[in-house]
């Protein structure tokens, strides 16, 4: 099994979701919609996904904007060294307790500083495997977060890790779950659109 991949550590939490940052340096691995999970210890873990990830300015940046020629060094340094952390907001999916993974809520968030692991492949399947869809009902209630985009960014990467039905299954589990909400369900099935 390879080894997981770090992609940052937790600034705060909550029960609902959590903030984790990383350096620019480690800025390849996370992605829109990605599976995330922080080891709390114990057989204890949280899962997340990646919702919305950004980038704060700085005093420095603030001035490099504006200024005319720029070196590709002084770029590159800005970038590399730069002290302001890349930011990525995780909503809360779910839990692992002793081996058992459960679609609700965690009864704790992560503390801060906990490193937080990219999900790969295997752990995705056996995340989304584990009951019956119900950590969707997390992303639905998502209120700031652009629900559709990340169904169809979390489908599209969880459906290469599953078999070539689990895309039709999730889709018809959201159909029904979104079956007195028009609106909700023509938009997520408009971004759906875009990778089935």
């Amino acid at each position: 099994m390879p080894s997981p991949i770090e992609i940052g550590r937790l600034l705060r939490a909550g029960t609902t979701g959590f903030i984790a940052g990383c350096s620019v340096t480690q800025f390849e691995a996370p992605a829109f919609g990605a599976l995330v999970r922080a080891p709390l210890g114990n057989g204890y873990q949280v899962y997340g996904l990646i919702y919305d990830i950004h980038i704060d300015d700085d005093g420095l940046v603030r001035q490099l904007v504006t200024a005319e020629n720029v070196s590709a060094e002084v770029m590159k340094d800005n970038r590399e060294r730069r002290i302001v952390p890349v930011e990525m907001s995780v909503l809360s999916v779910g839990y692992e307790q002793d081996g058992r993974i459960f679609h609700l809520l965690p009864p704790r968030p992560p503390l801060s500083l906990d490193v937080i692991y990219l999900c790969d492949d295997t752990e995705l399947k056996r995340f989304t495997s584990a009951g019956r869809f119900g950590y969707l009902r997390h992303i639905l209630r998502a209120k700031d977060a652009p629900i559709g985009e990340i169904l169809a960014a979390h489908i599209q990467m969880a459906g290469k890790a599953n078999d070539e039905t689990w895309k039709e299954t999730a889709t018809q589990e959201l159909i029904t779950l979104l079956r007195d909400d028009y609106p909700t369900l023509m938009s997520v099935l408009g971004a759906l659109g875009e990778i089935l």
